[in-house]
């Protein structure tokens, strides 16, 4: 089911930028497509069904047009491989931009961090604070040049002079040294990054280790890190407007048990990553198993993500 405010766009542009992205520019239909801030994302609805969401990487303030980048991935559940397959004059219904990942433009100095793909947000957050005349550094991070998207775009740039490229491939001293970028926490610096999972761990482990403040460090996950799927234990569920009880068995999601008795409740990632199925926990104590909420979110137990999350009590009762 489509959420009730959707935009309808049609594909003007897809290009390679490189060895398994391509970027796609969506025009909308009718009128003008809504203004966005940097690191935000449209949900893209696929022809195929799914749901995915996609960081805008154009710059925030420039108007017109959405643009996006996918990463063909090798094990793509459907996401991935639906969009390489569109072609210019395709249609796409989106939703209009949110931002789970918003930059603090109030901070001295930013620091930001991409891996791969994850040069998608960051992009928009560095044409961002270039318009407002901030202070930040742009650490791009990939396996090779080959794979690494939008680097004439970065070059030709004018804060070319801020970005700095590092490759697995390449020479030892122009790989990135995470502990020694952050060995020195600076009074009012931010730092953003968005990337695989370890990429992300080993950035956000070295500024912890160096002393910056958690409210500091901001990350945006494109994939759930692995969780441990052993000892799933059913659950039940229980519904606060009217009292309806259901099971939730140990092989599938409180959202899967949800939509099947009928109650709707908006899902896209279903990893965890997004916040879009997120629901009210007003009793019992949640498994939490997602990777959106933060841990002081975690600890108050009042929300709950029934794509993925399960429960430590014997029984939830949500906010529905």
């Amino acid at each position: 089911m489509l959420k009730s405010m959707t935009i309808e766009t049609r594909l003007i542009a897809v290009r390679d930028e490189a060895v398994g992205v391509r970027s796609f520019t969506l025009s909308r239909m009718e009128g003008a497509l809504p203004p966005f801030t940097a690191g935000a994302h449209v949900d893209v609805h696929l022809p195929n069904g799914l749901v995915r969401q996609y960081s805008l990487y154009s710059a925030p303030d420039a108007g017109g047009d959405y643009e996006i980048a996918v990463l063909r991935e090798p094990e793509s559940r459907g996401g991935s491989v639906a969009m390489h397959a569109l072609a210019v004059g395709d249609t796409l219904v989106i939703s209009p931009p949110r931002n789970q990942f918003p930059l603090d433009e109030t901070a001295e100095k930013t620091l930001l961090f991409a891996g791969g793909i994850g040069i998608t947000p960051i992009l928009a957050m560095a044409q961002r604070l270039h318009r407002l005349g901030l202070d930040f550094e742009l650490h791009y991070c990939a396996r090779t040049s080959s794979r690494a998207a939008f680097l004439n775009l970065l070059k030709g740039a004018p804060f070319a002079a801020r970005v700095f490229t590092h490759f697995d491939d390449g020479e030892e001293a122009q790989k990135l040294n995470a502990p020694a970028l952050l060995a020195t926490p600076e009074t009012g610096a931010h730092l953003y990054v968005c990337g695989p999972g370890g990429f992300m761990e080993h950035v956000l482990s070295s500024a912890r280790a160096a002393g910056w403040e958690e409210s500091r460090l901001h990350r945006e996950y494109f994939s759930a890190p692995v969780m441990e799927t052993e000892g799933k234990q059913p659950f039940e569920i229980e519904i606060a407007s009217t009292g309806q009880v259901l099971t939730v068995p140990a092989d599938h999601t409180a959202w899967e048990v949800l939509d099947k008795a009928g109650l709707y409740v908006p899902v896209s990632c279903e990893q965890g990553i997004c916040g879009t199925c997120l629901v009210g926990v007003k009793a019992g104590i949640p498994d939490h198993r997602d990777s959106y909420l933060t841990d002081e979110e975690h600890e108050a137990n009042d929300q709950f993500t029934p794509c993925c999350s399960r429960a430590k009590s014997a029984r939830l009762v949500l906010d529905l």
